[in-house]
């Protein structure tokens, strides 16, 4: 039993519309041992090692159903019982995770397992614990050779696994900070590997670390990290705070103490969590051994009258309190026969502890310190205390260390409420806790006394969410509310389109309106990341890194993502959801790669964009597997988008007061109608678009349509709709590689990235209607990780149509051999009837531009299909045909400085960059595909 694959998805896939693993795994023999023929001795090994799995209901959906399926009959197999046990011991870890799917693959004892997860190296390690978990039940004649080290115990590998859970997942109150969003609608992404998370996207974005927020003034956080410095403050407004000095020596300690009145308080100059802190100091050994507890955390000490009283945390968020909690340091209470040790262990069998923040509660440990607070009552582990007693075992009450919390936010006295506030308004925090020692909480300190003993600039709200005692408080929902007041934005629109040909023209499209509207857009395409116009990354970059690099940036209020088949099937969507999502068309490409062998399942991968949509769901009506996907989205709206004016559908959905875009036949040439509820709205001819071509490139015209469906359904204006249409064309600074027309020789070149039959055809096509006075000529090529019946498709797309035909190869050969490629392009040629004296086979891709562009005559075509973009766009630009001006200025004549032109505009712009760039995986690549 052994994992071949490993696939973790960020976002929204084929599996599931929220982050799971997907595992594929090779049961080997153990294909023929299901747990009903293991015997009882597994399945109950398993359950005493994970007993909450008794809560799984599996396929009879109520507890108890998981171990029933796998005791009855023949029982489940284990590549089915590994999805569960990987779910469970994420539950054990604390994470709340539930979803799984196990289904048998192509191959005999090959399945395919996929369950939830929250942390990605969690949900990895809890697959790689389930897998030897598993094998360490097995009968040892069953169990896989190296499957289970030697010395290996479960309870010990349990342990290990939820503290490297923890040391990864959330902490506790950011964790609530994130669900308090979740629940106001308000995304967030984790931005390292700690606490830092940010909140809302693009312009709209907050930051957190922990319950520090980007809006804490810096001055102070440091204010409340010198606890010197804060005593002096809150002494200067009158507030109760003990009488303190600063020491860096053991004898500056005795001296402060004797100046201050026994018993003191020895704790760091800028410490946290309770570390370090000693209390109730009365002896100099005492006092010296505190000393040297507190320098362990910082060079200055702080030497602090003792202030009797249970210690309290004032939660203060936006000047208000918002909760309050007393706070009991770790102890046990004696029985008169139990040991300490015995005592702690009662108390650790509490369900509500675990490990660090597993739980509600931290179990109790006994330490250092632990036997240093029994000592000063002269017990130690073994003693037995007597009944009723109580055995403190840390000198501070942090929950961290076994501390437990009582909520009293509804008995704080008014005057020590605003004590609280006072205290955090002075030093300037917008989320801040007081530390408050008081003999009652319910009493004000001006009758009572008590004192303030420290200002946190970071309060940990895990005390007061889930207190031990008491009312759980929403100590997260003010900070929330504060960075994002209700009716204030959070999320930028979001545009996600996707479809085999086409799509990166419509996202240029679709973000150059939403510029010509006003907006600052984020784009993400196949060759880089744009802010504003701006290319910021280069490479392939249309996976889910991509998507969060662009909602990441405080810059953009609007993101436009082209989504390709590669990075939904490597990782999924970026985002969880999507305001718009259109899918343009599904051909033949990319067939026989990562399990997708037809276009009904190429569909479904792409279907999930819409599936995703909240607003809108744009579809081309004139694809069929397209048309089918209105059953799958769950958008207010469906937007069908049709070149077919009589399209049957589209006619019945408009007339039912639906949203579409149609193609309309008129006086002046074609139009671009919108339809939206019974109102019919004529928004541009496509001759006045620049990247049709006058009308003539109908794929564009198409692009055009989709890109004004989305627009229009994301609330742009119409006016802003038509100037971006009439502004945006296809030179190669706009659209590299995408119906890019250079018009600077004697002839004309079309050029373009067209690498799959359907694109192959609609650039034939345009080249077809396009008026030429001599021949046609071709530059062919096709991916080599393409099937050879895509390759032969490809050159049929083009049979027939030119007068000569050059067949090249990519410079990546993707398996194949040298010349392969161009050699099936070549026979599926002369097998379509094309002439040998028409077919040139000239496998590098610069030669055989360079050939073609020595053939091209005065009115001739090329079209060029090239796949390293930018050198073969500057091989067309700086080729120098016989007779032009250079040309003559080589052989003596008198040179003739040319105008300017856009493509040499062109040419400048792209100088600096080289064919080989970066995808998003940071991997070098020479601009090879798509995806």
């Amino acid at each position: 039993m052994r994992i071949l694959e490993r696939s973790v998805f960020v976002g929204p896939s084929l599996y599931a519309h929220f982050p799971v693993i997907r595992l594929e795994l090779d049961l080997g023999e153990l294909e023929q041992w299901p747990t009903g023929t293991l015997g009882a001795t597994f399945v109950d090994g398993l359950v005493a090692a994970l007993p909450g799995l008794a809560e799984h209901g599996c396929s009879y959906r109520e507890p108890g159903g998981f171990i029933r399926r796998m005791r009855e009959g023949e029982g489940t197999w284990l590549g089915h019982v590994l999805e569960h046990v990987a779910i469970e011991l994420q539950n054990v870890a604390g994470e709340d995770v539930t979803f799984g799917k196990t289904r048998s693959a192509d191959k005999p004892g090959v399945y395919s397992v996929v369950y939830e997860y929250v942390q990605k190296e969690e949900g990895i390690a809890a697959g790689e614990l389930a897998l030897r978990l598993l094998s360490s039940l097995l009968p040892a004649e069953l169990r896989p050779r190296g499957s289970v080290p030697e010395g290996w115990e479960w309870s010990t590998a349990r342990d290990e696994f939820i503290r490297y859970a923890q040391r990864r997942a959330l902490g506790p109150s950011t964790a609530s900070l994130v669900r308090a969003a979740e629940e106001r609608d308000i995304p967030w992404l984790r931005l390292n590997d700690q606490s830092l998370v940010q909140l809302g996207h693009g312009k709209y974005q907050q930051r957190i670390q922990a319950t520090v927020t980007g809006r804490t003034p810096h001055i102070a956080v440091e204010l409340a990290g010198d606890k010197e410095e804060t005593n002096k403050i809150l002494a200067s407004l009158g507030l109760p705070v003990p009488k303190q000095e600063l020491v860096q020596s053991e004898d500056g300690a005795l001296r402060a103490a004797r100046r201050l009145g026994v018993p003191v308080v020895t704790k760091p100059f800028n410490g946290n969590h309770g570390r370090g802190i000693s209390i109730h100091l009365v002896t100099d050994e005492e006092i010296v051994e505190g000393f040297k507890a507190a320098r362990e955390h910082s060079r200055s000490v702080i030497v602090e009258n003792f202030l009797s009283g249970d210690d309290h945390r004032l939660l203060v968020v936006n000047g208000e309190l918002v909760a309050a909690t007393r706070r009991t340091p770790g102890h046990v209470v004696g029985d008169g026969n139990s040991t300490i040790a015995q005592l702690v262990d009662i108390v650790n069998q509490d369900p509500r502890r675990g490990i660090g923040h597993e739980k509600v509660l931290t179990r109790l440990v006994l330490d250092a310190q632990a036997e240093m607070m029994m000592e000063r009552v002269g017990y130690t582990a073994e003693s037995v205390p007597l009944e009723g007693e109580t055995v403190f075992l840390r000198s501070t009450a942090n929950l961290s260390t076994g501390g437990t919390a009582t909520d009293v936010t509804d008995i704080i006295h008014p005057d020590n409420r605003d004590m609280a506030v006072r205290a955090i308004r002075a030093i300037g925090l917008d989320v801040g806790g007081v530390d408050f020692l008081s003999t009652n909480i319910a009493e004000s300190y001006k009758s009572i006394g008590g004192g303030i003993c420290e200002v946190n600039a970071a309060p940990g709200f895990r005390m007061h969410v889930s207190p031990s005692e008491g009312t759980p408080r929403d100590a997260a929902g003010p900070v929330i509310d504060m960075l994002f007041p209700p009716g204030s934005p959070a999320r930028v629109p979001i545009a996600a389109l996707t479809g085999t040909n086409g799509k990166t023209t419509t996202a240029r499209m679709l973000a150059h309106i939403t510029k010509m509207a006003g907006y600052t857009p984020g784009l993400t395409t196949t060759d880089g990341v744009y802010i504003d116009g701006q290319r910021t990354v280069e490479g392939d970059m249309t996976g889910p890194v991509s998507a969060r690099m662009v909602l990441s940036d405080p810059q953009i209020d609007i993101a436009v993502l082209e989504t390709a088949r590669g990075g939904l099937l490597r990782a999924g969507m970026g985002v969880a959801k999507v305001n718009v999502g259109a899918v343009l068309n599904v051909q033949s490409d990319h067939l026989g790669l990562k399990g997708i062998d037809t276009l009904e399942q190429l569909a479904e991968v792409k279907r999930i964009v819409v599936e995703v949509a909240t607003d809108c769901a744009v579809l081309n009506a004139d694809d069929p597997l397209v048309l089918k996907m209105s059953g799958y989205t769950d958008a207010k709206v469906i937007c069908y988008v049709t070149m077919n004016p009589s399209h049957a559908l589209v006619r019945e959905h408009v007339r039912a007061g639906g949203r579409a875009c149609a193609l309309e036949a008129g006086v002046n040439g074609a139009m671009i109608t919108l339809y939206d509820k019974g109102s019919h709205i004529p928004l541009l001819w496509t001759h006045l678009i620049p990247a049709t071509l006058e009308g003539r490139a109908l794929h564009n015209v198409q692009n055009a349509m989709v890109a004004a469906s989305m627009a229009f359904s994301l609330g742009i204006k119409l006016d802003a709709i038509r100037q971006g249409l009439r502004t945006f064309d296809t030179t190669f600074f706009q659209a590299p590689g995408r119906m890019n027309v250079y018009s600077e020789h004697p002839f004309k070149v079309l050029f373009d990235y067209g690498h799959n039959a359907h694109a192959v055809a609609v650039m034939a096509d345009l080249a077809g209607r396009l008026d030429t006075t001599g021949r046609r000529i071709v530059v062919l090529a096709g991916p080599g990780d393409r099937r050879n019946e895509d390759l032969v498709a490809i050159a049929d797309a083009v049979a027939g149509r030119f007068d000569h035909y050059i067949c090249r190869r990519d410079d990546a050969l993707r398996g194949r051999d040298g010349d392969e490629v161009p050699g099936i392009l070549a026979r599926a040629l002369r097998a379509a009837g094309v002439t040998d004296d028409a077919i040139s086979i000239i496998p590098d891709e610069q030669k055989a531009i360079d050939a073609a562009l020595g053939m091209g005559r005065s009115g001739d075509l090329l079209l060029v299909f090239a796949d390293a973009l930018v050198r073969s766009w500057k091989q067309i630009i700086k080729f120098r045909p016989e007779g032009a001006p250079e040309a003559r200025a080589e052989a003596g004549a008198t040179p003739i400085t040319p105008p300017v032109t856009e493509a040499a505009f062109d040419e400048a712009s792209f100088a600096d960059l080289g064919d080989v760039v970066r995808d998003e995986r940071g991997v070098r690549f020479s601009r090879e595909s798509d995806d």
